[in-house]
């Protein structure tokens, strides 16, 4: 059973005990705020219920479970990121636009980019999204096998840098340094007689610190152009 789903009668706004209306746009609010700020772990009733002053079995009557209450946080991150996006003619600067705005959206967030950019909401702005990508794909001139599949694979590189990009924000900054660093003080003193081909380009790999998202999409979206039939 989905959020829509649920009975109005259980869905309807309640006050909490510190007289604040309780409704699932509140809910999703404070699950966004509290993984934010601890972690996966913060996405718990208990957790839920004390932050936002009810008993946490309040919120059974919004969302079935937490896994149920995670996909609606994750289409929340979705809506904030595809809030006024609107596509001109150019379909190919319709797909980088929309990329950067999900990328961009997940890094906002990145502890929920690590929880759910795998997942499907199955909610409105996703399914929005999903609407608006194969519907610029098709405006290429692309049949309807392909758009889904190209929608796929440019939809799963956007989030699985995401993802990745998410995942490496969310490190204490020590860990992410340590990282960094690794790549002037570890790769560029490896002797050339053992490895010729990382000594050759010693003076680049700093580059490799950087995330590779915009290169990807760029490779991505050329390789779309090319293959289009208009």
């Amino acid at each position: 059973m989905a959020e829509g789903r649920i009975p109005a009668e259980r869905r309807r706004r309640r006050p909490t005990r510190s007289g604040v209306l309780l409704s699932a746009d509140l809910i999703v609010d404070c699950a966004l705020r509290l993984v934010g700020q601890h972690g996966p772990d913060a996405l718990s009733v208990r957790r839920l219920g004390a932050a936002l002053g009810c008993d946490p079995s309040a919120v059974y009557r919004y969302f079935r479970n937490t896994d149920d209450l995670l996909l609606a946080v994750a289409d929340r991150v979705i809506g904030e990121s595809m809030a006024g996006f609107e596509p001109g003619d150019d379909w190919v600067a319709g797909l980088r636009d929309m990329g950067h705005r999900i990328h961009r959206g997940y890094s906002e967030h990145p502890r929920i980019a690590a929880l759910a950019a795998y997942r499907v909401t199955r909610r409105i702005h996703e399914v929005r999204a999903v609407e608006t990508g194969i519907g610029l794909l098709r405006r290429a001139g692309f049949d309807g096998a392909a758009s889904v599949r190209y929608y796929a694979a440019f939809v799963d590189t956007v989030l699985g840098h995401a993802a990745l990009d998410a995942a490496h924000l969310a490190l204490p900054p020590e860990r992410r340094a340590s990282d960094h660093g690794a790549w002037t003080d570890t790769y560029q003193s490896l002797p050339a007689e053992t490895h010729p081909q990382i000594a050759a380009v010693r003076g680049h790999l700093p580059l490799m610190a950087e995330s590779p998202f915009e290169t990807a999409l760029e490779l991505l979206l050329s390789a779309l152009e090319a293959r289009a039939p208009r």
